[in-house]
Formats: C-alpha cells, sequence, structure tokens
C-alpha cells in the first residue's frame, strides 16, 4: 500500500503530476473526481481534466463520499486510485453542512486500511493572507487541517511548485 499526498498552489502543476505518477503506476488507473460542474467555468475545468487523461482512465464521480469510493475501488486488482481533489471534497462536504472533522479522521483511518496505491491531490491554501470573511477563514483553517490528518497518514507527501515536485515525507 502506498497513499501520496500531493499538493501545490492553484495551477501549481499538482494535477499533472499525479497523473503522470498514476500512469507510471497503473495502465489504467481510476480517477475519483470530487468536483462539481455547477456553473460554466467549472464545466470548462472539468473538460480540460478529462481531455488531458485520455481514454485509459477510469472515471468516478464522488463529490461527498470519498472513503466510500476508495474502499469500493482498492479491490479493483491493485489499480491505482487518483482522488482529485481534496478541497473540493471539503468544500462540498461545508455546503452539505457535514462535520468536516468526523470525515476527515474516517478518510485518514481509510487510507491506511487500503490495499492499492491511492494518490490525493488537495490545494495550499495556508500560504496566502487570513481571508477577510469567517466562512473563509474557517475553511481556509479546516483545508489546514485536513491536509495535516492526511499528511499524517500518507506514506508519501509531495509539494509541487510551477510543476516541479519536492519530496516532503
Amino acid at each position: 500500500m502506498t497513499v501520496t499526498l500531493i499538493t501545490g498552489g492553484a495551477r501549481s502543476g499538482k494535477s499533472r503530476f499525479a497523473e503522470k505518477r498514476a500512469l507510471e503506476l497503473s495502465a489504467s488507473p481510476i480517477y475519483i473526481a470530487t468536483a462539481e460542474a455547477l456553473d460554466a467555468e467549472m464545466a470548462a475545468r472539468i473538460a480540460e481534466h478529462q481531455a488531458r487523461r485520455g481514454p485509459q482512465w477510469r472515471a468516478r464521480a464522488e463529490p461527498l463520499e470519498l472513503v466510500a469510493a476508495l474502499d469500493e475501488t482498492d479491490s479493483e486488482h491493485g489499480a491505482v486510485r487518483l482522488v482529485d481533489c481534496l478541497t473540493l471534497w471539503l468544500t462540498n462536504l461545508f455546503m452539505a453542512e457535514r462535520d468536516w472533522r468526523l470525515e476527515t479522521e474516517s478518510l485518514a483511518v481509510a487510507l491506511k486500511r487500503q490495499r492499492a496505491p491511492a494518490l490525493l491531490v488537495t490545494n495550499e491554501v495556508g500560504l496566502g493572507i487570513v481571508p477577510e470573511n469567517a466562512l473563509a477563514r474557517a475553511w481556509r483553517d479546516a483545508a489546514g487541517w485536513m491536509n495535516q490528518r492526511v499528511a499524517e497518514a500518507a506514506d508519501e507527501a509531495v509539494f509541487v511548485v510551477a510543476g516541479l515536485p519536492m519530496r516532503l515525507k
């Protein structure tokens, strides 16, 4: 079992890095997408990711039930799973008014029982200014705690800047 957390800022190249790594590990990786196309701009982003990946990927949309998606795909002959991304999953949890702390802990526990490799992409949001409003601050803080907990559970952690990976763990 190898769980890798891949983090970085917006447009840092973290998804491309994760996709490349997944294809190095499996000819037919599973892409677990947490994004939902709730507006035209997000639909365009999703389409860009889909076009870049190509036909060898098996896709599964899972905006909320990430632990179930990981558990259900874990037995598929060791196929690599790529989750993109945890911060969108966190947003979905906030919007659904679910307990992000409980969900994050469930994810961390689930990562320890995975048999097939899993790559998890997340945004590093703690390098900027403190947001002006309470909801944005709460989300930013939750993202930081979530990333710390998942990094703790992961076997490896990589920080991507300008398309260049730096191994953290």
